[in-house]
């Protein structure tokens, strides 16, 4: 894809940088991990800053020294994931400030304006995003969706078909109302959002309407917000099948290895997640063997790298310039110490690690495609192969 900020290569996995910075690294580590693209939230910027400081700034490339693409999201989710705080209507979202508690309205000319002055290459409409599936019913981790949903049911009692028909609808409406309020068409991408929750009948009747308005691109959204693995994946592949070939498809929020996987193979081009940075904060590290936790006791005396072979900065330090004793990795050892110690550095270097982890995927994919070699990729990625739903073990 090519964007005023430079080009990225496609299936593309986008570093989320929700207050314009990837929590932890410069913007030139970020780059070091072959990242091409981030994201900026635009519901964290408009309220601190505010958008106003952003484009006084020079726009969210000169505000956050991130000279390459940026793609901002519209605040849609953030109506979705703090719904008990929320109240959602026909013209747009009421949202009470996480900083200071304030009543924040929230209208698709509203969320256009703001991505207008944050300035970012490709900018998301604002959509109304209800729940994957009914949080009423069944267990749940979303506690905030089932009061959401019991305070706005009738009388206590939350309609699920009529909540997607709803949702549905607005999204479409206000797609309408997005396009009509974009004043910088000329450099900045507007996507629209297909909604749908994993009734396929929803999904086809979103995906027919929000095609049918003329857009740069496409984003399938609601996934992966609750759901089993097997249906994001088919939500994800009758949906991608829907939206335009010629045009980029982004799977927003989506982030588990075989989870990309499986929607590449469906047809999606794009793709974001906090799964790497918010979980190397944590303490767990990606490998292709499967995960790390960095606070167990079994990596107390063990003083190889994070991963063998891995060319992260973290496990391969002198591929990238950085002088250690040796030319040797942080090994798991200090890596663990420096979680127990509540040390800065511990998360810095398991979001270097985690970021290339991803982005060696991603390469990894690309080569399968151009090459047309999927056996290839199953060889490199055995774990994640086998675990593709729907994918046969990518063979």
């Amino acid at each position: 894809m090519t964007t005023p900020h430079g080009d990225f290569d496609t299936p593309a996995f986008m570093a989320v940088g929700t207050k314009a910075n990837v929590k932890g690294l410069l913007p030139q580590q970020v780059a070091a991990t072959r990242t091409q693209v981030v994201l900026n939230n635009t519901y964290h910027l408009m309220l601190r800053p505010g958008e106003q400081i952003v484009e006084a700034a020079g726009g969210a490339h000169r505000f956050m020294g991130w000279p390459g693409p940026i793609l901002t999201d519209s605040g849609g989710y953030q109506a979705y994931s703090m719904a008990d705080i929320n109240d959602v209507d026909d013209d747009g979202v009421t949202f009470k400030s996480i900083i200071n508690g304030a009543k924040i309205r929230m209208t698709p000319e509203r969320s256009i304006a703001v991505q207008n002055a944050i300035g970012a290459d490709i900018i998301m409409a604002f959509d109304d995003c209800p729940p994957s599936m009914d949080p009423t019913v069944g267990p749940t981790n979303q506690t905030r969706i089932r009061i959401a949903a019991i305070r706005d049911g009738a009388k206590g009692i939350y309609d699920h078909a009529a909540r997607l028909r709803i949702a549905n609808e607005r999204t479409v409406r206000w797609l309408e109302r997005c396009k009509a309020a974009h004043a910088r068409a000329e450099d900045q991408a507007l996507f629209g959002i297909v909604q749908g929750g994993t009734d396929l009948e929803a999904r086809a009747w979103s995906a027919e309407r929000i095609t049918s308005i003329d857009l740069p691109g496409y984003a399938i959204g609601g996934v992966a917000v609750g759901e089993l693995q097997d249906d994001i994946a088919s939500v994800t592949r009758h949906t991608a099948a829907l939206l335009p070939e010629d045009k980029p498809r982004y799977l927003m929020g989506v982030g588990y290895e075989q989870d990309i996987v499986a929607a590449v193979l469906a047809g999606v081009d794009m793709f974001d997640c906090v799964l790497p940075t918010r979980n190397a904060r944590n303490g767990q590290a990606f490998v292709r063997e499967g995960t790390l936790r960095f606070r167990n006791a079994r990596h107390e005396r063990d003083f190889g790298p994070i991963e063998a072979g891995c060319g992260c900065a973290a496990c391969d330090p002198a591929g990238h310039g950085w002088a250690t004793p040796d030319g040797l990795p942080f090994s798991r050892a200090y890596i663990k110490h420096l979680f127990m110690a509540s040390e800065m550095l511990g998360p810095i270097l398991l979001t270097l690690h985690n970021l290339w982890h991803f982005q060696t995927l991603m390469l990894d994919i690309r080569q399968a495609i151009a090459e047309d070699d999927w056996p290839g990729f199953a060889q490199k990625w055995p774990r994640v192969a086998a675990a593709v739903p729907g994918g046969d073990g990518v063979v």
